[in-house]
């Protein structure tokens, strides 16, 4: 059995008996005149399918007392004329015997397989709200059926959000996911090397992102995996810079945020390193206490403990460490516990300390038990996959002490929760900062 066809029977044991699950796949988007942009498929369609042809539709029937479980696909069919244009599709046959459905058919006859697949069936399982298109499709679909109410036909009763029931399996990395992450990882991790390898100080931010790109590629990536960040200087306390067009100077910092996506499944990695190979003494006092608090975050990244506490790791060691530099006044806040309670550290770390990873850079999964009272911060368990990246950005202001001004730092791994702890999905690129200084310095 394939990782695909055990995650749809996986999904059709969570629904009710006899219900239906519709899920399209991404359609394509026109970039402009008759040219598209390259093609990416929806994440969850593909987690069920591993097909990546658009204007695709999965639709799994759950088991009832007289029928097992049906995965069918509506795809594109052979078209020759087309392939000379757009590459080889599946077709439905090939798409069934590849992918393991049970039965396919052409797109074109998917208004009418649906009214007949809907009809008894006692719910229906789609993405809620997700897409205006689809709402107006189930809409007809369910129209159809209630049309057939004199012949004693019904229209299911009940719609449930299927989305809710794919995030949760989604957040669980299975063996097939681990490795294809892991291999990612590797190759984002190289990708970093690669540009700290290649850099020097007056070298434009796009000529460092086009080191990363290579690499990609050249691994066999299929794309990055979110626009690349290179920021040099003062750019680097942008959280979100992706211009990547200004000249590095010597004595600049240069943050990569970037990763690649790899057979779908993205890696995520930030490194900031010295243009010229060597740390001032500003920048590695700021270094080392970004440093200092991811050590402290992976810590907490332990079976049983709460999300939260990755976070909270990080952040007692950063306002700690502001409070030392002077970055923070002690004669006003104190002690970092009242700093934090007032929230003075966000001055220089304002975002939170990682995310979910999979599928997407920003991957699914609630990151509270929404079943529990209060809704608390979710338990890590084996299997989920997630960033860690503290930072630390340090924009001119006053009272702030001018040696830090313009430096942004932030350090981000990938890491998979395991029995007894973690492993790092991210290991290739170095951290600490006299590893850094020693490959700058192989240049």
């Amino acid at each position: 059995m394939t990782p695909y066809c055990a995650r749809r029977a996986r999904l059709c044991a969570q629904m009710a008996p006899g219900a239906v699950a519709i899920l399209p796949t991404a359609p394509e988007a026109m970039r402009n005149s008759d040219s598209d942009y390259p093609y990416r498929h929806d994440s969850y369609f593909y987690y069920l399918t591993g097909f990546t042809e658009p204007d695709s539709v999965l639709v799994l029937v759950a088991a009832r007392a007289d029928q097992a479980d049906q995965a069918i696909l509506f795809c594109r069919p052979k078209n020759v004329e087309r392939e000379v244009w757009d590459g080889v599709r599946h077709g439905p046959d090939g798409a069934r015997a590849a992918f393991g459905f049970d039965c396919a058919f052409p797109i074109e006859e998917l208004d009418r397989e649906m009214a007949r697949l809907l009809a008894n069936a006692p719910a229906a399982y789609y993405a809620l709200g997700h897409s205006a298109a689809l709402d107006v499709q189930m809409t007809t679909w369910l129209q159809a059926v209630r049309r057939q109410a004199r012949s004693g036909v019904n229209a299911p009763a009940v719609a449930h959000d299927l989305l809710a029931l794919l995030d949760e399996m989604r957040l669980f990395k299975d063996d097939a996911e681990q490795s294809l992450m892991l291999r990612a990882g590797a190759v984002s991790a190289a990708a970093h090397l690669r540009a700290m390898r290649a850099s020097k100080p007056g070298m434009f931010e796009y000529e460092i992102e086009a080191e990363l790109l290579h690499e990609f590629r050249r691994n066999g990536a299929q794309y990055p995996a979110y626009t690349p960040i290179v920021a040099a200087g003062a750019n680097a306390c942008i959280l979100h810079y992706n211009a990547n067009n200004a000249q590095s100077r010597d004595g600049d910092l240069v943050l990569i945020d970037a990763g690649c996506e790899l057979d779908s499944y993205a890696a995520d990695i930030t490194r900031t390193y010295p243009i010229n190979g060597r740390f001032s003494t500003p920048q590695r006092l700021l270094y080392e206490l970004v440093l200092a608090a991811q050590s402290a975050a992976l810590a907490a990244v332990q079976p049983g403990r709460r999300y939260s506490g990755i976070h909270d790791s990080a952040v007692a060691v950063l306002a700690q460490g502001m409070l030392e530099l002077g970055l923070l006044d002690k004669a006003v806040w104190g002690n970092a516990d009242n700093a934090i309670a007032e929230r003075a550290h966000q001055q220089f770390y304002m975002h939170g300390t990682g995310h979910w990873l999979g599928l997407d850079v920003h991957d699914v999964g609630a990151y509270r038990d929404l079943h529990a009272e209060g809704k608390p911060s979710r338990t890590l368990l084996p299997g989920m996959v997630l960033t860690v990246e503290p930072g630390i950005y340090v924009r001119p202001a006053a009272g702030v002490p001018e040696q830090f001004w313009n430096i942004g730092i932030r350090i981000e791994d990938d890491v998979l929760v395991k029995p007894g702890g973690y492993s790092m999905l991210s290991e290739g690129a170095p951290r600490l900062a006299a590893d850094i200084e020693a490959v700058m310095g192989e240049r």
